[in-house]
């Protein structure tokens, strides 16, 4: 007997049809003797619509309203699987984050896990119940309802996992797996058998929509056994995200090609080539609570330099306003900007013990006329911005150029 926290998504539970079809998923689990914690989203374009109705009451919602709000969508799913698992005559029990509860700081809408009781599920679970915990959610130290951000739903699922020292977490989704690219983009993508912890962080940093990206780092953190599948399939074993790099890792160069659109670059032109000239960028980018991704800065010439970051094109408008200021405040001669780039990746643990890659990404880029702005590296990944509109085409070339078409 395995105790196994079963994550569906929005998608896997958008309907009544569906969530039945959970119920009985799960159910084949209790009939082996399984322990079995269920994690659900809001039935898929629920939160939108009630984050659509808050911004017509608000055109910023209130943080705290908002979670007060957009809990609920988790609240009706988690009762309406327990209804469901109990109709096919199992005892079953919801759980909203704040009844388990899940303590989290005090960032609403963004909230981060402290803590999680165990004991109530634990009584539960000995006593043959199914729990069904809410995702998304939690509850701070005041006892306001806080949300995870989006996607909070896989991390809570890992969360639980780790707390409850589960055999396996199950992520359902509408995918079979983690593929070597977008099959939307590239149909010849193949599904994983394994991924590395390492290589899943920089698959889900870099753009790959399979994960959110903490409930990756919550699971690699706490050694939490982690494996994707798809809801809509009967049988298959997914994809396996591991902690050991096997044999075959080690003719797999490249692993997969990421990428994202969701990206703006700016550029401030003339910065004084001074000490402290970044900090004095980024600080007040960082206090407006922006994130930055790809930093270059080029070689001072004339005692001045330019600095160019990227940030989430959602953030570029009040991101470009900060800069603005700055730019006159420490008289740098012009600011630039760009929503319309991407970012492409290759993602790799062979990166490490083979020499050329950066070679053979730049050299099928350039046969296409594909122009690169900027580049990052780590020791398992390469990054480049190229202009959004030739996305599509870098990721099918390096896709083909790796040979990710074929099997190791």
């Amino acid at each position: 007997m395995a105790l196994i926290v079963q994550k569906y998504g929005g998608t896997s539970v958008g309907s009544v049809d569906r969530i039945r079809n959970v119920a009985q998923r799960v159910a084949k689990y209790k009939a082996q003797g399984h322990q079995v914690v269920v994690v659900v989203s809001a039935m898929s374009g629920e939160t939108n619509r009630l984050i659509a109705l808050a911004k017509e009451m608000q055109p910023q919602p209130d943080p705290r309203e908002l979670d007060v709000m957009i809990s609920t969508g988790e609240q009706v799913t988690i009762a309406l699987l327990a209804m469901a698992l109990k109709d096919l005559g199992l005892k079953a029990r919801s759980y909203t984050g704040w009844q388990v509860p899940i303590r989290t700081d005090n960032a609403f809408t963004k909230a981060r896990i402290e803590d999680i009781s165990d004991a109530s599920m634990r009584t539960d679970l000995d006593s043959g119940h199914v729990v069904v915990v809410a995702g998304f959610q939690g509850v701070d130290g005041d006892n306001n309802i806080t949300t995870l951000g989006r996607g909070g739903s896989d991390t809570t699922g890992v969360a639980l996992a780790a707390a409850l020292k589960a055999d396996e977490c199950q992520i359902y989704t509408d995918v079979d797996g983690v593929y070597t690219t977008d099959p939307r983009i590239v149909p010849e993508a193949r599904r994983l058998k394994t991924i590395t912890f390492e290589e899943m962080l920089e698959m889900a940093s870099l753009g790959s929509k399979v994960l959110q990206i903490r409930s990756v780092e919550f699971a690699g953190k706490y050694k939490v056994k982690l494996r994707v599948l798809s809801s809509f399939e009967e049988e298959g074993d997914g994809t396996l995200i591991t902690f050991e790099e096997d044999d075959n890792m080690e003719q797999a160069i490249i692993s997969g090609i990421a990428f994202n659109r969701d990206e703006a670059k700016i550029t401030i032109i003339g910065v004084p080539d001074k000490p402290g000239i970044a900090y004095q960028i980024l600080g007040p980018i960082a206090d407006a609570n922006v994130d930055v991704d790809m930093i270059v800065q080029n070689v001072g010439h004339e005692n001045t330099t330019d600095f160019t970051f990227t940030v989430h094109r959602n953030d570029f408008s009040r991101a470009m306003d900060i800069v603005k200021k700055i730019a006159g405040e420490i008289g740098a001669r012009e600011v630039k900007g760009d929503d319309k780039i991407a970012k492409v990746s290759i993602v790799g643990v062979g990166m490490r013990s083979h020499v050329g890659i950066a070679r053979n990404m730049f050299e099928a880029l350039s046969k296409e006329g594909i122009n690169i702005q900027m580049i990052s590296t780590s020791e398992i990944k390469i990054s480049v911005v190229v202009e959004d509109k030739y996305m599509e085409l870098a990721v099918r070339i390096l896709h083909q150029a790796f040979n990710l078409d074929k099997a190791a």
